[in-house]
């Protein structure tokens, strides 16, 4: 028996999508900010044992990135054939691709490789979208921001692209609320390229900070362009790309609500300083981070400087007290490990692993490679972005007695 093209035409652009059934039914889930899709359900779509909703369909075309009036047209199509067993009557596969995906100016689910391709053609449209459907696509990009502190990129990768492709395909009908919906897609945007970056597709990274770089300037919101750019700079080519990278951000996010993140920019110009053998200007850069602080809540202002904990300050000024040799060091590890208290908070891998790189780097060899074995541990319960490379930063500071946790924390690095 004939699968039914509509059928086809789903399967179609899920592959395109080169996601899963499991994969689609998440993807469908994070447009509807509910979890009621499921694997079989999207199994049965494609085999023709069902045809979607009206209300399922407007959350495959989020998901999916496409017009929803021809799938609409399509399924109604397929009921009429569903009712009249004529199966005979339906529409060639291509024919069916051909009118609904690939005429006029559609950008669909097939240019899901370039971003910036299919953000550029939502952001020259406007129509409306209700101010409840608005509000579901924002507050979940600021949920994918707090989940990057307990979540690994590679678990994490395929729910934030999804949530990219929903903010896509909901801003031609953006009108009121557009601005408000670039913003949470250069957020997005900026996350998916930390996870690629993490998960080494650096030219994927690269491709989504120029995303969130232009929903910036769309936007008028600099801020947006420091997170890409304090993303970026971990890629840099050299310190001193870095470091101009960071001052700009530093710049971007100056101003009322923004202490958080002018925190984080200042505290990664320190970082890149100390590497760079700037002492002072290392120091310097780190105080400022720490007055900046002293201001800020982390848990009110943008959505993606929730990362931007107290334990995550501490693990800043560890990486520049250990990489500088500070002797300032052993006080800050103390009360970090104060903080950290019995029971290991999501972002408390972050903090270990850079307390025991910075303990090795700074001479403390014994109690650097105890915090190693425990960061270890942590690591393989909690995996969070960032956490393969520092993995590798401490498997190169153990000293030869170590070689047989040196090997475990590479072999995590490259899983």
């Amino acid at each position: 028996m004939a699968v039914d093209p509509f059928a086809e035409l789903l399967r179609h652009l899920r592959l395109n999508a080169e996601r899963t059934q499991d994969e689609q039914a998440h993807a469908i889930n994070a447009a509807s900010g509910r979890a009621t899709m499921t694997r079989r359900e999207v199994g049965r779509y494609e085999k023709g044992a069902n045809v979607p909703t009206d209300h399922t369909l407007g959350n495959i075309a989020l998901a999916c990135g496409v017009p929803l009036e021809p799938l609409l047209r399509e399924a109604k199509a397929a009921r009429a054939r569903r009712r009249e067993r004529n199966k005979a009557e339906g529409e060639d596969l291509d024919d069916v691709k051909r009118r609904t995906l690939l005429g006029g100016a559609v950008v669909g689910a097939a240019t899901a490789a370039e971003p910036w391709g299919r953000l550029a053609h939502a952001l020259s449209r406007g129509s409306k979208i209700d101010p409840v459907s608005a509000g579901v696509l924002i507050d979940h990009a600021a949920r994918l921001h707090v989940d990057e502190l307990s979540e690994s990129a590679r678990s994490l990768q395929a729910r934030v692209e999804s949530h990219l492709d929903a903010i896509t395909a909901a801003l031609p009908r953006a009108g009121t609320h557009e601005r408000a919906l670039t913003i949470a897609a250069g957020e997005t945007a900026a996350l998916a390229g930390w996870v690629a970056w993490d998960l080494g597709e650096h030219d994927k990274a690269a491709v989504y900070y120029g995303v969130t770089s232009e929903c910036a300037k769309k936007a008028g919101h600099p801020p947006l362009r420091a997170l890409a750019l304090g993303y970026a700079s971990y890629g840099a080519p050299n310190p001193t790309k870095a470091l101009e990278m960071l001052s700009q951000a530093a710049q971007d996010v100056r101003g009322r609500g923004n202490a958080t993140a002018a925190a984080w920019a200042l505290g990664r110009y320190a970082e890149e300083a100390a590497q760079s053998g700037d002492d002072a200007g290392a120091l310097r850069a780190l105080e400022q981070a720490k007055f900046a602080y002293d201001f800020a809540d982390h848990t009110s202002e943008q959505a993606w400087v929730r990362f931007v904990t107290p334990y995550r300050m501490d693990s800043l000024t560890l990486s520049v007290y250990g990489e500088l040799k500070r002797q300032e060091l052993t006080a800050t590890a103390d009360s970090a490990v104060e903080r950290l208290g019995g029971e290991l908070p999501d972002s408390g891998v972050v903090v270990l692993g850079d307390l025991a790189s910075a303990l090795l780097r700074g001479g403390d060899v014994d109690r650097g490679a105890y915090v190693a074995h425990q960061f270890a541990a942590a690591a393989e319960s909690k995996p969070n972005t960032m956490g393969r490379q520092r993995a590798q930063a401490i498997a190169a500071g153990l000293p030869d007695t170590e070689h047989d946790l040196a090997s475990h924390l590479l072999t995590f690095a490259s899983s």
